[in-house]
């Protein structure tokens, strides 16, 4: 399949799967940087093909065919990134951009070979669950939104759900890093915000970090 269907199929997956947006195919298109005729063409195509549900004005549904080819692209994806941080020590930002790029160029025998050596891997860096072979995830999500903790509770971080370099710099720096733990000192509520304490520094979060780290509580 070629790049662009591959992008359509990935992007219509992750805005459902992960964050519930609209996926009607103007919205795929802001996200993919193209026109909404270019989008319903598109997802006209891969009706076709079997790989969506296509109805007009209606978000667009991925078939079983077309979330395993999503998925498959996401393991690829996941992969090259968890292989490029543990060679070359890259940002996390610098991961997702190379990968963006070698998921598309691998062999699904190029990515078995890949798992092998990073020893099976169910997650990558940022903390997202690495699909198995067949285009499956089989670990159990039990990550909330820091912006839904409790207060006075330790946490460890499980994800990070954006991939924007400035949020991914600044977790970076204040150890906002998969598996690191944290507390949560005090949830404004009315101001979205959460203050939490990590490596004995205390710092003030807003609702773009608060809704974009997922963590687990620590026993």
């Amino acid at each position: 399949m070629s790049v662009a269907i591959e992008n359509f199929v990935k992007t219509i997956y992750k805005d459902h799967k992960n964050n519930n947006n609209d996926t009607k195919p103007g919205n795929i298109a802001k996200k993919l940087g193209i026109s909404n005729a270019a989008a319903t063409d598109m997802a006209k195509k891969l009706a076709l093909k079997d790989l969506l549900h296509y109805e007009k004005y209606q978000e667009l549904k991925l078939t079983k065919k077309g979330e395993k080819m999503a998925l498959m692209v996401i393991r690829k994806h996941r992969l090259w990134e968890s292989l490029l941080f543990k060679l070359f020590d890259m940002s996390l930002h610098e991961i997702h951009r190379e990968a963006e790029l070698l998921e598309h160029e691998t062999s699904d025998f190029m990515a078995d070979k890949i798992n092998a050596f990073l020893g099976n891997p169910k997650f990558d860096p940022h903390g997202d669950p690495i699909p198995n072979a067949m285009g499956e995830i089989t670990t159990i999500n039990t990550s909330i939104a820091l912006a839904d903790t409790e207060e006075e509770k330790t946490y460890t971080i499980s994800r990070l759900m954006n991939d924007d370099k400035e949020f991914l710099d600044f977790c970076a720096i204040n150890n906002l890093k998969f598996g690191n733990a944290l507390l949560v000192s005090k949830q404004f509520s009315k101001n979205k915000m959460t203050q939490i304490t990590i490596n004995n520094n205390i710092m003030l979060l807003n609702e773009t970090f608060t809704k974009n780290i997922y963590v687990n509580e620590l026993d």
